[in-house]
């Protein structure tokens, strides 16, 4: 099993893409949604969106390496969100909504680096992306009504710029 991290906006709109546009789906083992990035110990959400803490939401992707690549999953995080903008997805805006992959292993630095550059030359040869790649510091859950937010209220909000671009799998 590897970990992949990633803000990409609300999190809720972030992991409901990945658990259901991503292939092969049992390649994803678990997901959960939480707090990584800042300066506050135990952020809470009310916290984190006031962007005083320094906190991006984020998705922490735990997924079998046997059945897909780190690769593979940087490339449909680039897919699944607009990564030229700065904090901000669709309406929603500020540090907690930034573009971030955060490396958990000395390796994904690399991979992510050169994932993006190939996205930037097809996908946004117009538009500058403006992801960060940064180590990964300390994790913090979100609180538990976060978790699969979107599954247990299917009428909740999602961001509208959350959707695939292009075909990551083809």
């Amino acid at each position: 099993m590897k970990t992949a991290i990633f803000a990409a906006g609300c999190f809720w709109g972030v992991q409901e893409v990945f658990l259901r546009k991503y292939v092969p789906a049992a390649a994803i083992l678990k997901t959960s949604v939480g707090y990584i990035g800042g300066m506050t110990d135990h952020p809470t959400y009310k916290q984190v969106c006031t962007n005083s803490t320094g906190h991006a939401e984020a998705l922490k992707v735990d997924f079998d390496e046997n059945l897909t690549s780190y690769e593979k999953i940087v490339e449909f995080f680039f897919a699944m969100h607009d990564p030229t903008t700065v904090d901000r997805q669709g309406n929603d805006v500020g540090t907690q909504y930034r573009s971030v992959i955060f490396t958990t292993a000395p390796e994904q630095e690399g991979v992510a680096k050169k994932v993006l550059n190939e996205v930037q030359e097809k996908h946004f040869p117009e538009k500058k992306i403006v992801t960060q790649i940064v180590p990964s510091g300390k994790w913090w859950d979100a609180e538990e009504y976060h978790q699969q937010y979107l599954d247990k209220n299917p009428d909740g909000y999602r961001c509208s710029s959350h959707f695939l671009r292009w075909n990551p799998f083809a």
